[in-house]
């Protein structure tokens, strides 16, 4: 799968983003091992707890149709959608990554296209708890 491809997704994503709160808007686009694409925007809650990221909206999307082997996502986002700097997923969406990705798994941070930085799962959630880890022994 091409990255600009995925990117572009991501970005058609911003304007379905529900952040009347921060500002921030936020599109994300995940691919299956088996090609497919999976889409999320952030939605945001006055009561900030209930919010949900760009990132896991695509995720729970994706598994909610019965997928669980992913090799990467896009995101981008900004104040007021403008993709000026690279978006990193927060801690919780890193987590949740790590519950279904190996730690190859590519997180690809855009501003645009043509201006992109990939990051494993591992760089950016080292010595992460996962289910691949032994639990109980």
């Amino acid at each position: 799968m091409d990255e600009k491809i995925l990117i572009e997704k991501a970005l058609s994503m911003l304007k379905y983003s529900y952040a009347p709160y921060s500002k921030y808007f936020v599109g994300a686009a995940l691919l299956t091992e088996d090609g497919k694409i999976y889409t999320g925007c952030n939605v945001e809650n006055v009561a900030f707890g209930p919010s949900n990221c760009a990132e896991r909206t695509a995720f729970f999307k994706a598994v909610s149709e019965g997928e669980k082997k992913f090799s990467a996502i896009a995101i981008v986002g900004g104040p007021n959608g403008k993709t000026e700097s690279f978006c990193a997923p927060c801690g919780v969406c890193r987590q949740v990554m790590a519950e279904f990705c190996g730690r190859d798994f590519k997180i690809i941070m855009a501003k645009n296209p043509d201006e992109y930085k990939i990051k494993t799962l591992e760089e950016l959630l080292p010595e992460s708890f996962n289910p691949q880890d032994e639990i109980g022994n």
